[in-house]
């Protein structure tokens, strides 16, 4: 019995353990899926998402080095922070990544690498904002806009994002007038996503309203919401001293990584033309790489100048961002 025992372990050690990387992840898994599906492949790395919808820092800090996460990939550079700020990540050293990432697109630790990029901009009713009307995020303080705004809760990471960044252009104190101006000029009480806003403009409840890009592409390839993308076109704003406020996803490797030689290759894959282009084409986003091409559609909504401030200091302001929008009362 012990000698069967014996051959038995012996047969399992000398059969080669499955190359994989597991990740945890925000971002919903049909969304990443075929990007990891070429990667396996082209590698034979197969590739685990578990989905987590919040948490993620807390789960990673419990499990400990007993972790089977290799990488994080979330949204919004103030997720990104958090994992790095909790110590649950570490540095890639990695000259693949370094040349394919611009340094303004991931951390100066190379602690988080940025994978895309969205713009958040403005929907504006075709048929009631005239081409030019809305042309900065100042502008939207203006009493030019007195109950035509619709947006999603100002305590929402899109919309604190880019409050961090108003501070971060202009400081606190003109930026907590700017969200009070901007709350007295909505046209209802914040709700919703970013596509019900646009929802709202096509049943004329609002004339403009505050999204992300790649909202466009979903709702332009959902049979029930193209007429509400129809009746709006994007329009880019930018600081009056900027651009047009961008934010990233992206990813990281965690501390624990059982697998860190094929996270590590995965990393580099995410940030490879053919990743980006297959990125940047099911998710309506931009891609980092600059020489990866955009889709077509993303192309139709034309160019644009990001914003240069610095991501990293942008998330430093957050919890700034929503002191301020509570102080407003900005959902009330």
């Amino acid at each position: 019995m012990i000698r069967t025992t014996l051959l038995a372990t012996a047969a399992i050690a000398a059969t080669p353990a499955l190359a994989e990387v597991n990740v945890y992840t925000t971002r919903q898994p049909e969304l990443i899926e075929p990007v990891m599906d070429a990667f396996t492949e082209e590698t034979g790395i197969e590739v685990n998402l578990a989905y987590i919808d919040s948490g993620i820092v807390e789960r990673l800090r419990a499990e400990g080095d007993r972790s089977p996460a290799d990488l994080v990939m979330t949204v919004d550079i103030a997720n990104l922070k958090q994992i790095v700020d909790a110590g649950v990540v570490q540095p890639v050293d990695s000259e693949v990544l370094q040349e394919n990432i611009p340094a303004e697109l991931r951390d100066t630790e190379n602690r988080w690498f940025g994978l895309t990029t969205r713009a958040r901009i403005v929907y504006a009713s075709k048929e009631r904002v005239a081409d030019g009307e809305v042309t900065t995020y100042e502008d939207l303080a203006s009493d030019t806009w007195e109950g035509r705004i619709c947006t999603r809760s100002g305590t929402h990471n899109y919309n604190l994002a880019l409050m961090s960044a108003m501070i971060a252009h202009h400081g606190e104190e003109y930026a907590k007038e700017w969200a009070a101006d901007v709350k007295d000029n909505l046209a209802r009480k914040p709700q919703g996503n970013d596509r019900a806003q646009v929802k709202a403009i096509w049943a004329g409840e609002c004339d403009i309203s505050l999204g992300n890009t790649y909202y466009m592409g979903l709702m332009v390839n959902n049979p029930d919401q193209q007429a509400w993308a129809d009746a709006v076109r994007i329009v880019f704003p930018e600081f009056e001293d900027g651009g047009t406020h961008v934010n990233v996803s992206g990813v990281a490797l965690t501390q624990a990584a059982p697998n860190e030689d094929e996270a590590i290759r995965l990393m580099e894959y995410l940030s490879s033309p053919e990743a980006q282009s297959i990125y940047a084409e099911i998710n309506n986003e931009y891609p980092v790489l600059p020489s990866a091409e955009i889709s077509d559609l993303v192309a139709s909504w034309g160019e644009f100048t990001p914003d240069d401030i610095d991501l990293t200091t942008v998330a430093g302001h957050r919890a700034d961002a929503l002191r301020i929008m509570e102080e407003v009362n900005f959902d009330g």
